[in-house]
């Protein structure tokens, strides 16, 4: 197909269409509420159904009822909205459905402010609401790649039979880029024989439960589940850190500001390269053990407690030093990242 002019959030929503989702419940919420404007006139279209909810709650709880009957369901939100989708998500888990939630994050506590931000990190990755569960968390980098997860996270979604999470950014969700969108597939809401139908005189009925009353070894299966997660579905890219001193490590919308630093680090004759974790959960360690001789690892993200870097010092074990870089107002200038790396590699020790 040839390429066409979207913004990030519309090519996220076109791309929903081209995997085959027909349902979609949301309510607006700067800076996604274009994903839920176009899908309000583009789903249909297509013939799928779209809803804007009475509120987040009731968005992710249609949502369920949704992916319940077989449909690939999608919704959205933002900063405070995706917070309250938190009690969905954990039924989703514990009713082991799949669905696609797309958090398109914005900065600060409370009602935050529009603009980019990444301080929703930990809520993504640990499991944002009550329980004990995890989901899997795709982090797009670009417009295209916006594009790109949406089949790749209905797939998973179906796989695991377990929500997955689009961590995208106001950055990127509002950016205008040259994206080519997949062909478009139909989904067959008869392929799992799991799903909920209606049923005739004296067939059995199909139902939903909470698996932790109704699987026989919980435990072991969710356990079993995740470690499967963990095992194959770890993403990420890395640049030139085969024989870097400083590794910087960042997603999203960070992660393009670090490929630019890395470029003008290596013209200066610093030794710097780059770990782009796509999946936030599971946390690519993988990528770690083959990054061990640098001297530093930078997490760079827009926000104030540096999030990620807890899961940097897992995956290294403390074997190298982790240093938090960023700012919840603004996006890191490679400038000025490149004079603090120059300011630690100066240092005997960090």
């Amino acid at each position: 197909m040839s390429k066409v002019l979207l913004k990030g959030n519309e090519a996220l929503a076109e791309a929903a269409l081209a995997a085959g989702c027909r349902f979609y419940s949301g309510y607006p919420i700067t800076p996604q509420t274009e994903i839920l404007e176009y899908l309000s006139w583009r789903m249909e279209e297509v013939g799928g159904v779209f809803i804007q909810a009475e509120s987040e709650l009731s968005g992710i709880n249609m949502v369920l009822g949704a992916a319940a009957a077989g449909a690939r369901a999608l919704t959205s939100s933002s900063g405070p909205g995706f917070s309250l989708k938190q009690e969905g998500i954990s039924y989703l888990v514990a009713a082991d459905l799949p669905a696609v939630i797309v958090d398109v994050m914005r900065i600060g506590t409370g009602l935050g402010d529009i603009s980019q931000g990444q301080g929703d990190y930990w809520q993504l990755t640990r499991g944002g609401g009550h329980g004990d569960y995890r989901t899997i968390v795709l982090a797009p980098a670009s417009v295209q790649e916006n594009a790109d997860f949406m089949s790749e996270a209905f797939e998973l979604a179906e796989k695991y039979r377990h929500p997955v999470l689009i961590a995208s950014d106001a950055a990127i969700g509002q950016m205008i880029e040259a994206v080519e969108i997949a062909e478009f597939q139909e989904h067959n809401i008869d392929k799992f024989g799991w799903t909920v139908k209606g049923c005739k005189k004296g067939d059995e009925h199909r139902k939903i439960q909470n698996v932790y009353y109704t699987h026989p070894d919980y435990e072991a299966f969710l356990r079993g589940k995740y470690k499967e997660i963990e095992e194959k579905e770890q993403r990420y890219e890395m640049i030139q850190v085969e024989d870097a001193e400083v590794v910087l490590v960042a997603y999203g919308i960070s992660s393009r500001v670090c490929m630019e630093t890395v470029e003008m680090a290596r013209e200066k004759g610093l030794k710097v390269g780059l770990i782009r974790p796509i999946t936030l959960w599971p946390f690519p360690t993988k990528a770690f053990q083959k990054a061990l001789h640098a001297r530093l690892f930078l997490s760079v993200e827009i926000n104030i407690l540096g999030q990620m870097a807890d899961d940097i010092r897992l995956a290294v074990k403390g074997k190298v030093p982790v240093v938090h870089y960023g700012s919840i107002f603004e996006i890191p200038e490679p400038e000025d990242m490149i004079k603090k790396i120059e300011e630690w590699l100066n240092k005997e020790e960090v």
